[in-house]
């Protein structure tokens, strides 16, 4: 009887310090509530519908329409709300595969060349074509045989005048109007609404809209960027993280104090800040 170690005892020991990495969808769902933001918040600042969004937070990526697609909505989802995206793509290739690269399909058969036949000469074309020429010549003879080919100027022959036609009037140039900068702050008209925001601490997600309903700006806001909103008459505005944004309306800066995290439905109206 031979002494020695069983097979069970040569197995190699599981790595259990790493700690486990939530799924990709628990992370974004973890993400988006840390940031204050609602499903819809994401889904009308993504344009990534909410039944996909619900689906992709419960790791059910099926509804996407393929791993291309999940890719790009994983990636439209974490910059919504913070995230870096390159490390969740990883775990998501790791977990359902890497795409692979496409490869040059090899020729099976190789392409043959094809000499053109010798064909005769089109014999009944040609013999169409001098036919139609004799008529041809025939008929001009006889139109123009009479008179010998002379041509007939009358004496008093005045050269007809017709009139020129009239030049086609040009539309007016409209300009079209220039996108609020920072100058209309600065001199912010009365007869408008002027609202500026500024992501100065963060990056924020903004979602402003014109009194008829007009989306003017809905996307990510960086740190260090700066939008300006104007509109006959009001500007809704919604803050997804109002900590790091800096708001001015009309030209006067607002001093509420926004929490950060805190989503912030705001409406400004030409005589703001007093009534704002």
């Amino acid at each position: 009887m031979s002494i020695g170690n069983s097979p069970e005892d040569e197995r190699p020991f599981e790595d259990v310090s790493e700690e486990a990495r939530p799924p990709v969808g628990r992370a974004l769902q973890q993400a988006r509530i840390a940031a204050g933001l609602t499903v819809d918040d994401v889904s009308t600042a993504t344009r990534v519908r909410i039944a996909i969004v619900h689906a992709i937070e419960a790791d059910d990526f099926a509804p996407c329409g393929g791993d291309v697609y999940a890719r790009g909505h994983i990636r439209t989802l974490a910059r919504a709300v913070g995230l870096d995206p390159a490390p969740l793509i990883a775990q998501f290739e790791s977990e359902h595969g890497a795409p692979s690269a496409p490869t040059p399909a090899a020729p099976l058969f190789e392409a043959e060349r094809i000499r053109p036949e010798r064909r005769g000469p089109n014999w009944t074309a040609a013999m169409v074509a001098a036919i139609v020429a004799v008529i041809g010549f025939v008929g001009f003879t006889m139109v123009n045989g009479d008179d010998g080919g002379r041509v007939d100027v009358a004496d008093d022959t005045t050269p007809s005048t017709s009139p020129s036609p009239a030049p086609k009037s040009k539309k007016p140039v409209v300009p079209e109007e220039p996108e609020p900068s920072d100058s209309a702050i600065a001199a912010a008209p009365q007869d408008k609404v002027t609202v500026r925001v500024s992501a100065v601490d963060g990056p924020s997600w903004i979602s402003a809209k014109g009194h008829n309903g007009r989306m003017l700006f809905d996307g990510l806001l960086k740190k260090g960027e700066s939008k300006t909103f104007q509109d006959s008459s009001k500007i809704n505005l919604v803050l997804g993280d109002a900590g790091p944004v800096e708001l001015f309306v009309n030209g006067k800066k607002i001093e509420d104090d926004f929490q950060s995290g805190a989503v912030e439905r705001l409406t400004y109206t030409k005589g703001d800040p007093q009534a704002g």
